[in-house]
Formats: structure tokens, sequence, C-alpha cells
């Protein structure tokens, strides 16, 4: 195997995704491009640490799996962190334990990796249905809320100002520059369903090192689960609404400008489109084109007012999230950052 070492992580918190987390760990072994090891990290759940150790105990097939307890506070974020800090690759990929890549998934990215600037490739994120379709209401501009590539974003191998962490992939020497994802900003297992770690690890990947380049490779495609819950307006609602408290805290760590650089093309051009497909089809008495009108509407107004309760939160008490510093082999020394006015 020629080029560098893909170390591939995959955090997990739950039994109830057994069968998905196999999945995903199969689909890693799979590869054209083999790994160098698949990393399971689990978020502070003995029972299914101890399964997955003896799921993975005897050599098998394909990269070497280890499962590994996520060594910070609970979430997604130090989950991560932890497979960064034990990753051997020169590479760490990371898929989401209810997803499945392509066979030449690592392929893609290994490729990208020739040009010595690029610190971090990601890929495309197909959503897979629990109802077998996509709801008529449910607009493709917005898939993001259900961890997918949504319409919007550019096609081919091109330049972006951050990856999606769910298919994505980052040079190790990425964190020894910027540090780790920020803990306090995304996931937390079944809580509320932050997110935007990414984008505030890529926005402050560029700040340190200003002649990074990444990169989205379409290409690289994963088939990402949605599960039936969040086929409904309820969960794109909520979801919607985090994403606009999450973006707040972004805003204010990054500064408004670099925050929200992409969000304004997406409001701006996108989302009206959008409509505007929506509403045509509407009167061509499409199925959904006036639902998936009225969630693009619904969408913004729900992720607007996120943005502002997230923004007057921060200007009160000042928003406190933790940025540590990976290290290989050793757990991660967290340090407090508190953004002020």
């Amino acid at each position: 195997m020629s080029g560098p070492g893909i170390s591939v992580v995959i955090c997990a918190y739950t039994e109830d995704r057994w069968e998905d987390i196999l999945a995903a760990v199969s689909s890693v072994r799979a590869q054209s491009r083999p790994a160098l090891e698949t990393l399971l990290v689990v978020d502070h759940n003995d029972t299914l640490r101890e399964r997955l150790a003896k799921e993975y105990k005897e050599p098998s097939r394909g990269a070497v799996v280890r499962v590994l307890a996520n060594a910070g506070p609970r979430g997604l974020s130090a989950g991560r962190n932890t497979g960064i800090a034990a990753a051997r690759g020169e590479i760490v990929a990371f898929l989401d334990d209810d997803a499945v890549a392509e066979r030449d998934w690592l392929l893609h990215f290994a490729e990208a990796y020739s040009d010595p600037r690029v610190m971090a490739v990601g890929g495309r994120t197909v959503p897979v249905w629990a109802s077998g379709r996509r709801p008529d209401w449910f607009p493709e501009e917005f898939d993001w809320v259900v961890g997918c590539t949504y319409r919007g974003l550019p096609r081919g191998r091109v330049r972006v100002r951050n990856v999606l962490g769910g298919n994505a992939s980052f040079r190790r020497s990425a964190f020894d520059a910027a540090g780790g994802f920020a803990t306090g900003i995304g996931r937390d297992g079944d809580k509320r369903p932050l997110g935007c770690e990414e984008t505030e690890l890529c926005i402050r990947l560029s700040r340190a090192r200003p002649d990074a380049v990444l990169l989205i490779d379409d290409r690289a495609v994963i088939h990402h689960r949605v599960p039936e819950v969040r086929e409904h307006f309820r969960y794109f609602r909520t979801r919607a609404y985090a994403e606009g408290l999450s973006k707040a805290l972004v805003a204010r760590s990054v500064g408004a400008e670099k925050g929200l650089e992409s969000e304004r093309r997406y409001t701006t051009r996108v989302l009206p489109a959008g409509v505007a497909r929506g509403l045509r089809d509407a009167l061509l008495a499409r199925p959904g084109g006036a639902g998936r009108a009225g969630a693009i509407v619904a969408g913004v107004l729900t992720a607007a007012g996120g943005y502002v309760v997230g923004s007057v939160r921060a200007r009160r008490g000042g928003a406190t999230f933790s940025v540590p510093a990976v290290e290989p082999a050793r757990p991660s020394v967290p340090e407090e950052v508190r953004v002020r006015e």
C-alpha cells in the first residue's frame, strides 16, 4: 500500500445501533484502498464497549479494529479527540456509526492528499430513509438536518471553508496546529442535536495554517441511515433551531464574517431558488411542492430564531467551550476558552 496510512475513527454511544456499527466497520474493511486501522470509540457506555471488544477480539480479514473508551467528557467531539490521540495514521478519517462507506471512499481521500497543502478532505453523504423514500415535503436544501450533503454544495473536488464531520478526514498534523474538536458545541448522545464543531475546527485550522487547503470530493461517498423519527417536521424544526444556537456560538468565537461566510450564499441564493422550485412544482400539481417551499421558509425562520437566542445568551454570559490539544498516546488536556465581547 503506497501513500499515507489512514486511521478510521467511528464513534458509538448506544447498543441500539449495534447492527449499524458492525456494518460501518465492515464497509471500512472492504475498502479498495485499505485502512491502516479502525478505531471504535465508545462514549461512556461500558456495556457497549465490552460487547464490541468481544466482537473484535479475534483477528479478522481487513484493517485492525481497536475498541477504546472516550477519554474525555461525554459527547461526539471528545470521542473524536480520543480517536485522534490514539490514531497511528498520517491521515485520520471519520465515519458515522450509522453509515456505510462505498468501496473507493478512502481511495479518493488518499488521492487528494498528494498535494501537501491539503489539510482536510470531506466527501458526499447520501441519505438512506427509513421509510424507503424521501418525504415529499423534505427539501434537499435541508439535508444537513439529517447529517447529509445538501443541495447547494459545490460538485466535484473543490475548495471549501469547512468539511462535514460525519464524512471527513484530516492530516494528523492539522490537529497539532489547531487542536482538536471543541467540546461544548456538538452532539452529546440523545440530547439536543447541536452541531458545527467541524465548522469551528476548520476555521481555526485555516487561521493557524493560512496556506491550508480544505476540499470536498463528492466521489468519496457514504450512505447515512435516517431513522423514522428524523423524517418528521418536528425533528426538522428542532434540528434547525439547534443549528442556529450552534452557529451563534461559532460566530461569537471566530467572528460573524468568517463564521457565516458560507451561510450568506446559502440563504441568499440556494434557498430562494429552492422556494421557487417548490412553488413551481405546486403550480404543476407535483407532490410536495408547496410543502418543500414552506419547509424552507420555516427552516430559515427557526434557525434564525435559534441564532438570535444563542447570540443573546453569549452576550449576557459569555460562551464557554473547550479546545483540547490532541497529543499522541496520551489523554488530551482541555484548555478552557471563554468568548468575550
